[in-house]
């Protein structure tokens, strides 16, 4: 299993004080070099942490892959198109939103998705759908032309109960499953920490998790270099 890193709370905490330190940009070599394979950051319409200029210098300077997320609007397209990171995942965006809060709607804006992922693929970007665990969901994503999904997994992640995280988990693994058996990636995310991955290193499906909160939450005091490294090696294991 491989690990992505989402950096943007480096992002947010530069911001809170509107200043230029900590980069971003800088993060994501250091995350590298301490094992990830790859960085995800998300451009949102209020550029809220991640900015303009974050995106392209990280274009340039990641060299594992990077994984644009991102509304399916007319300028989160045009920018893509502009920028052509490896990946591009589409994500739901509410304004007053502190983080994603769930999967997309497809069978709302089919056409949409469609439009967008056939001219993203267009520049040879890859196209994630971020997906609650429903397996309907599957046969859309395929539907409008994904090359992967990307399972939410943060109804499991905010679960208290064991029965209630188990019945998240089977929905996660019965989709993960689906999904394969269709040619689709499958990547999971959201909410997800040093704690809760361990049962995902059992389902072979799910080739990659994306996971920022948690490590740079860690690397406030360990460094983020040891944060990076300490999950590598619990995804590594599979």
């Amino acid at each position: 299993m491989k690990l992505a890193v989402n950096i943007d709370h480096i992002a947010t905490l530069r911001e809170a004080r509107g200043e230029i330190e900590p980069d971003p940009v800088i993060a994501a070599g250091i995350c590298e070099l301490a094992g990830a394979e790859g960085i995800v950051c998300h451009l949102r319409e209020d550029r809220r942490h991640i900015n303009d200029r974050d995106v392209r210098l990280l274009r340039e300077v990641v060299k594992t892959k990077l994984d644009l997320e991102m509304a399916a609007t007319d300028e989160m397209v045009k920018i893509a198109c502009e920028v052509l990171p490896d990946l591009v995942t589409l994500v739901p965006e509410n304004r007053k939103e502190l983080t994603t809060e769930g999967g997309l709607n497809i069978a709302s804006m089919k056409d949409r998705l469609t439009d967008v992922i056939s001219e993203l693929s267009e520049k040879e970007i890859f196209v994630s759908l971020f997906i609650d665990p429903d397996p309907k969901n599957v046969d859309l994503a395929l539907e409008v032309g994904a090359d992967i999904i990307e399972i939410h997994t943060g109804k499991y992640a905010n679960s208290v109960s064991e029965d209630a995280q188990i019945q998240e988990l089977s929905k996660i693994g019965s989709v993960a499953r689906m999904a394969s058996e269709m040619d689709l990636i499958v990547t999971a995310g959201h909410g997800l920490n040093y704690f809760n991955i361990f049962p995902f290193l059992n389902i072979p499906e799910i080739r990659e998790v994306s996971i920022g909160h948690s490590i740079i939450s860690k690397a406030v005091y360990v460094g983020l270099q040891k944060a990076v490294e300490d999950m590598v090696k619990i995804v590594s294991k599979f």
